[in-house]
Parts: C-alpha cells; structure tokens; sequence
C-alpha cells in the first residue's frame, strides 16, 4: 500500500523489522537521511547492517514497518505482500554496489553498463552509452569500455559496478562493504571515487568496516549492534565524543 508523499528528509526508514524464521535481525531501525548526506553504517559481523541494506533495496522484504525513498514510500506488514510493480518501483531509487561486484562475465564494460539503462529505463542504447562513457571517465576507466571483467583488476572491477549503479540515476547509493574483497592498495581506489561522490553531494548509505573513511568522508555515522541502532551522530560524535560503551568496545577492537 502506498502512502502520501511528502516529509522533510529524502530517506526514511520507520519501526523496520526483519527476522528470518526464529532470527530476529533487525528489531525496529528508524532512519533518517537528507539528500546529498553520506551515512556510514558501522558494527560487528551479523549485526544487521547487510539486511538493513537488503531491506531497503527490497532484495530481502521487510516484515514490518516503513520505506521511504526519494518521492516513493511503502508500508510492510507480514499480513500484505507488496506487489512487483510496488518493489519495483521502490527498488528503482535505489543503486547498489556489492561485495562482489556482480558484473556479467560475458559482457564488455560498457555492455555492463548499458544493459540496465536499456531493459529498465527504456533509454536507447545511444543515449546509454553517452551516459557509460560519461561515467566511465569519473571513475577513470574510459580507456576500459571495451574490456571484460576478467582483463580488470578488482579495483576495477569495483569502479565499474559503481559506473553501473550510477546509470540508473538513483536517488541514493547503496554499498556493502565495497572494499572487503580487495587489497588494500586497490581499495584506496575504489574508496577515493566514492569520497569524490560524497563531495559533489551523492546521497549514499555505505557499510563498511574502514573507519577512516567514515571520519572522512560521512556526515553521519550510525552503530548498530544486534539488529538495533545503538548510536548516531557526526563522526566526531562517534569516534571521540561517545559514551557508548559498546560503542567503544568495538571501536577498540576495529583496525582500520
């Protein structure tokens, strides 16, 4: 069911929950962000902040509670199911950037970055590739265009995939854990592309465990411990003003 639009932030996440069988994962998140905000989401391993992710892409359906993304919001309750056109209207505000960066083995970068603009948003194949090559030479890979996957290095092949999200002209980005996979001379690539997005006011909603770019590059830092939010609040806030003392417990033990 749709509700009115309208509300003063371009994201806002309201009473979410999520279990899976007896798995309660996320035990009511709320969640505001404004349009042009880098939020990072930050916590142990299996605290919820994938499948706050997943919820919000609509790649996991939320059990309970309220969506709002750009001018699209949507109510969930385990009674209702929401329809395809709902979740995928919902999903199309949304770009997301994975872990693994789920590029198509059989197509040349270009090819991946045209496919979505075709089949989703209905653009000619010109006007896709005006737009791939636009974004192919932000992220600094337009000598790449007609290169495969597997001629990339991770790095990237990460730079690409964030190429691909942008196409769809989301209103927000969403990444997890886009660094995890690569070594650490190729995640400073990948994560200078997406401070220099943070900086020309991309809103974005990143989960990470690489604190230094929370203190650079965010405007809000949130915790989240054992599907619930536990602190929010400016990276100074977070990282040196806390009295969370969970907080601290796992800032202790983070290296960066």
């Amino acid at each position: 069911m749709w509700l009115r639009n309208g509300g003063l932030f371009m994201i806002n996440i309201g009473h979410l929950h999520k279990s899976f069988s007896e798995n309660e994962v996320l035990k009511g998140i709320d969640l505001q962000v404004s349009k042009g905000e880098t939020v990072v989401i930050i916590g142990p391993s299996g605290s919820g902040k994938t499948t706050l992710l997943r919820c919000m892409n609509l790649l996991d359906i939320p059990d309970e509670g309220i969506i709002k993304i750009g001018n699209k919001e949507l109510v969930f309750d385990k009674r209702i199911t929401p329809s395809l056109n709902e979740i995928i209207s919902l999903r199309k505000q949304t770009g997301m950037v994975f872990q693994g960066f789920q590029l198509f083995p059989h197509m040349t970068v270009i090819e991946n970055i045209i496919e979505g603009q075709v089949t989703v948003l209905k653009r000619s194949k010109e006007d896709a590739r005006d737009r791939g090559l636009a974004l192919l030479k932000k992220v600094e890979l337009t000598e790449k265009s007609k290169s495969y996957p597997y001629e990339l290095s991770g790095g990237q092949q990460q730079r690409v995939a964030i190429a691909r999200a942008m196409a769809m002209d989301p209103e927000v980005l969403l990444f997890d854990e886009p660094t995890s996979a690569l070594d650490p001379e190729l995640a400073i690539e990948v994560l200078e592309v997406m401070k220099e997005l943070a900086r020309e006011g991309m809103t974005m909603i990143v989960v990470t465990h690489k604190m230094s770019f929370a203190r650079d590059a965010a405007n809000k830092v949130v915790f989240i411990d054992m599907g619930s939010i536990l602190a929010q609040g400016t990276p100074d806030d977070i990282f040196k003003n806390t009295s969370n003392q969970r907080l601290k417990q796992f800032l202790n033990l983070i290296e960066d």
